[in-house]
């Protein structure tokens, strides 16, 4: 893996460091800027500026409403409102060039239903309905004549969301977030943090890789995949791992009339349109946690398991061709794929902001806002992210949400 060269900060102490740049750092680093100015020294450590292995820049980059808890819908529901308004919101920061837009393709998202699934499924689209959300549920007949490319003989139905959900510029977002915070006085730099110190229930500094130790007076932990070695730098665990997945970008002989959503199939593999070409991938079969440098191809994977799926479900993807494929990693929480947001109870000025298991991308305006919240303001002030907390991590007390892929 390709690293470019490390930069020393420029102050030996700072008021914030955060650990990792990619979206959810940087989301959070923008919010502290617009929330405290030039009241606070702000240093953000980012292991690899090119993002080239971010998870971030490897994400299928997709937003959704589906979910069974409420404040997933929330979340979401935020995050959408910050991708539609992102160009007008960053434009002060971009003086020289137009600010990002972000490609919003509101083609929505397609959960297939099992008939043994269909009770607990009409209620997750009554809460999201409830919460504001556009959700419908599909009997398999009205599924069909919606989408008759569908094959819909094993299936109890469908909900589908036909607004405010779809897929969107991973990387324009994390972009403008870190212009944005550079922008507003914030520092980046290219380097690793290798150490904590700990002193009386708090991090008072960070080694670096370059040999500098910076102190800190709140540490974020931000790092993605690798936020586990972060916390085990301060004495502290989380059950957090990078898990592979495999995505690849294929196209068919035969096309998909009409406006395809991004379709979930019973199997957990997806498909959406890619202008003319498609993106797919599946939850691996059988891969537990990976290193944190295996970014290995298992291209298997397509055969074996994706495109059986695919061609069930769509038997007009009868002839594939796979185009191009790629690894990224998910932070992945494995007591119940839920983030961890808010500090450590004893190491109090620990911020943990990870295991978001594939969400963090849709999740990171709202996280970030929240992150920012409890560092200003001792409190959440918008969103209430404390089912999120990490409390529930010792108590090995699960925040269960149905809708994970």
């Amino acid at each position: 893996m390709a690293i470019p060269p490390y930069k020393a900060p420029s102050r030996s102490a700072y008021d914030i460091v955060i650990v990792g740049g990619a979206v959810i750092g940087s989301s959070t680093a923008y919010w502290l800027s617009q929330a405290l100015g030039n009241r606070a020294s702000i240093l953000v450590v980012e292991r690899d500026s090119s993002y080239e292995f971010s998870s971030t820049a490897l994400s299928t980059s997709a937003i959704r409403q589906q979910y069974s808890n409420p404040i997933n819908v929330k979340i979401s529901q935020f995050g959408i409102e910050i991708i539609r308004g992102f160009q007008e919101r960053m434009a002060p920061f971009y003086t020289n060039e137009p600010a990002p837009d972000l490609g919003f393709k509101e083609h929505g998202y397609l959960y297939c239903c099992s008939p043994e699934g269909v009770e607990a499924a009409r209620e997750r689209v009554e809460l999201q309905r409830s919460l504001g959300a556009h959700t419908v549920f599909l009997e398999p007949g009205p599924l069909r004549e919606r989408f008759p490319w569908l094959n819909v003989d094993d299936l109890g139905g469908g909900s589908w969301g036909a607004r405010e959900e779809g897929w969107f510029d991973s990387m324009g977002l994390l972009n403008g977030f870190r212009r944005a915070a550079r922008a507003s006085g914030v520092e980046y730099i290219d380097n690793a943090v290798t150490g904590l110190d700990v002193v009386d229930g708090r991090v008072v500094s960070a080694r670096l890789a370059t040999g500098e130790t910076v102190a800190c007076g709140t540490l974020v932990n931000a790092a993605g995949p690798r936020a586990q070695q972060v916390a085990a730098m301060a004495g502290l665990s989380i059950p957090v791992a990078p898990y592979k997945r495999y995505s690849f970008v294929f196209a068919s002989a035969n096309p998909i009339p009409g406006r395809m959503p991004n379709v979930i199939d019973l199997s957990g593999t997806f498909v959406r349109p890619e202008g003319e070409l498609f993106l797919t991938g599946n939850t691996p079969q059988g891969d537990g946690p990976a290193d944190y440098d295996d970014f290995e191809m298992h291209f298997e994977e397509f055969d074996d398991y994706i495109w059986p799926a695919l061609w069930h479900r769509i038997p007009a993807f009868d002839a594939l061709k796979v185009q191009t494929s790629w690894t990224g990693h998910y932070e992945y929480n494995m007591l119940d794929h839920n983030g961890i947001v808010g500090f450590h109870p004893e190491v109090k000025n620990f911020m943990f902001a990870n295991g978001f298991s594939g969400h963090g991308l849709q999740q990171s305006p709202a996280v970030g806002r929240a992150v920012s919240e409890l560092i200003v303001h001792g409190a959440f002030q918008t969103l209430d992210l404390s089912p999120f907390s990490y409390e529930r991590i010792p108590r090995n007390e699960p925040f269960l949400e149905e809708a994970v892929i």
